[in-house]
């Protein structure tokens, strides 16, 4: 997975923070419009949004003579993906597993206990090695498509 620069990051959020996965998603011009503090020009907003969906982080449709963009996936869909592809890098994956699992405060230990219990009692998923990230990666609403982030924190 692609890193995200700054203004990539920026829109993102917007998009993140402002567009339900049910919606049809939400204009370059709204997202210029969002982007509070940044006076951007239209076409750099455009160009950031074009570059995202090339990326796979935004989906678009059209509408009239307008592309309307969503995220393709939640926030936190995103963040455990680098944190995956952060323990590609190399070495050791368990070395690092344990490091990271030192680091976390008690509360955030919990959460993984929490969550791979709940792995555990649900057995086997039959896709490949990943199964609780497979199932947190994309959640999705009853329509396919990806979970707001307030519903994916629910799930």
């Amino acid at each position: 997975m692609t890193r995200l620069g700054d203004l990539e990051r920026a829109v993102m959020d917007v998009l993140w923070d402002s567009v339900p996965a049910t919606s049809d998603g939400i204009t370059v011009r709204e997202v210029a419009d969002a982007l509070d503090g940044r006076e951007l020009a239209y076409t750099t907003v455009m160009t950031v949004l074009d570059r995202l969906a090339g990326k796979g982080m935004v989906q678009r449709e059209r509408e009239g003579r307008a592309w309307r963009y969503r995220a393709a996936a939640s926030r936190e869909a995103h963040i455990a993906q680098l944190m995956l592809d952060a323990l590609d890098l190399g070495g050791s994956r368990d070395a690092a597993l344990v490091r990271f699992a030192r680091s976390v405060t008690g509360t955030e230990a919990e959460v993984l206990r929490a969550a791979l219990g709940a792995e555990a009692a649900a057995g086997p998923t039959g896709r490949g090695e990943g199964g609780l990230t497979d199932r947190i990666e994309a959640p999705t609403d009853p329509a396919g498509r990806p979970a707001r982030a307030d519903e994916a924190a629910d799930r």
